[in-house]
């Protein structure tokens, strides 16, 4: 069901004129892994070692690997070894109102993909529908077995970040507003306009969150989820002065 859904989605090949793409220096920007930590540890050896690499959110839920893929990028933006940073996403979001009010939002989360990662951390007794003493008892489970350091290190996570003319955000920014003052709600949400109106700035966007069946370019936005969770294509923008590249888990292109 979800390769055909994701197959009728934004089939656009990557177009657009890349002359105006001014980062400051080269980087990669890798789309939404949702657990897919088979994927996420493919496409590290696809990235060249000394390159930085932007992790666009939404890391968890729906794939059966959450908790790993969380502790691998925690270890990745702590080694040392390459400059990396991860971008909250949305579904990191709704883990973490779950755990801020579990009564009012377990329900969202359950039915998008945190049965699974409560999985993944080693938690039974989970029921979409839960009673409000069952929501705060899974909750205080969960953040016991996520441990103080990686709770800390997910409520660290920026919301954006700019390279140059260039800029990586989970889901959208506001087209008509300052890429510096965008709301939170939808840098992790969506904007309406966002792949409907060119920004008069110049600003580049790279994003996640919205599936396309490739990765795309149109109007300035560089759309590089492409469904890793279902349709087992991780992809990263190798993104430089004037070019952009994609490689993905399965495939490489141009």
């Amino acid at each position: 069901m979800f390769r055909s859904w994701i197959k009728k989605l934004f089939g656009a090949a990557p177009t657009g004129d890349v002359a105006t793409l001014e980062p400051d220096h080269r980087f990669y920007a890798v789309g939404d892994i949702h657990g897919r930590l088979d994927l996420l540890q493919q496409i590290l050896t696809m990235l060249e070692p000394d390159v930085p690499i932007v992790f666009a959110g939404d890391y968890i839920d729906r794939g059966e690997h959450s908790a790993q893929v969380l502790h691998h990028l925690r270890h990745l933006t702590s080694s040392g070894t390459r400059p990396v940073v991860c971008l909250l996403g949305n579904h990191e979001e709704m883990l973490l109102r779950f755990l801020d009010d579990p009564e009012r939002t377990h329900r969202l989360w359950m039915r998008n993909g945190g049965i699974q990662t409560l999985l993944s951390f080693g938690l039974d007794g989970i029921e979409p529908d839960m009673a409000p003493d069952q929501a705060i008892g899974l909750a205080a489970r969960l953040r016991h077995a996520m441990g103080a350091q990686l709770l800390d290190w997910l409520r660290d996570r920026p919301l954006s970040w700019s390279n140059g003319n260039v800029a990586v955000v989970h889901a959208a920014f506001d087209p008509e507003r300052d890429r510096t003052d965008q709301p939170r709600e939808v840098c992790l949400w969506g904007h309406p306009n966002f792949l409907k109106k060119p920004r008069r700035d110049g600003v580049w966007v790279v994003h996640g969150h919205t599936i396309v069946s490739t990765p795309s370019i149109r109007h300035r936005v560089v759309s590089i989820d492409t469904g890793a969770f279902a349709s087992g294509r991780l992809t990263a923008a190798d993104i430089r002065a004037g070019e952009i590249r994609f490689l993905s888990t399965g495939s490489t292109r141009g």
